[in-house]
């Protein structure tokens, strides 16, 4: 299992080079901003057409961290369908493939600013969550506690002999953890983004994932 281990208020961590969080002695898989739909809510308001696989796409990435892990407990940190109707919408081959991956599992979907959580599908509906000493919610807020969250699709790049590479990223510092997403559709923000140096701790670092984690000191906003 290829991953960045770290300790959060006393839980032990992982951060997964496919783009999930792994609680090993809680039995939990978080991941977040799946984004499933997207494709049929751009094409359903007239926007431009996108590739139809990414349904398919993000669900082979959900079940690859599935397989890796095989938890108890998946927590979905909001955005898991694009808009309510997306959930509705979503194709029978994909709805059976997310119900198999949901049985015999405690599934949560907290809510998100795209979405509530699919209200067709099985699973707990939570606006947050808090279990151990972390809470899980889908934006990050200015707090002291232990908080794991999403929404913002943190990118970062290195840069060396004249390459560059970006990619997904994990930000983690004392008190917070923001996830990359994990849909295939979901573009990204970059770490160097005033945003992050306002929520992220001055030794924040960035992981990046891929074939495997890479953490690097976030990059930071330079005024």
């Amino acid at each position: 299992m290829n991953s960045y281990n770290f300790t959060l208020h006393g839980a032990e961590l992982r951060a997964l080079a496919r783009g999930g969080l792994w609680w090993e002695s809680e039995g939990v898989l978080v991941v977040a901003d799946l984004h499933l739909g997207k494709a049929l809510r751009l094409a359903r308001r007239g926007g431009g057409l996108l590739p139809p696989w990414e349904a398919v796409d993000t669900l082979e990435r959900l079940d690859a961290l599935i397989r890796e892990t095989d938890p108890d407990v998946v927590i979905c940190l909001g955005d898991s369908f694009d808009d309510v109707q997306a959930a509705d919408d979503v194709e029978e081959n994909a709805r059976l493939w997310l119900l198999r991956l949901m049985a015999g599992r405690r599934w949560l979907w907290v809510e998100g600013n795209h979405d509530p959580g699919p209200l067709s599908l099985p699973g707990e509906h939570h606006a947050s969550f808090s279990l151990g000493p972390l809470a899980f919610r889908h934006i990050a807020q200015a707090t002291d506690i232990a908080e794991i969250s999403g929404h913002y699709h943190p990118k970062a790049s290195i840069h060396a002999k004249g390459a560059s590479l970006t990619r997904p990223c994990f930000l983690i510092d004392e008190n917070r953890v923001i996830l990359p997403a994990l849909g295939s559709l979901t573009g990204g923000m970059a770490c160097h983004e005033p945003i992050f140096s306002e929520l992220m701790a001055s030794d924040a670092i960035a992981v990046l994932t891929g074939d495997k984690v890479l953490p690097i000191p976030m990059p930071r906003h330079v005024r």
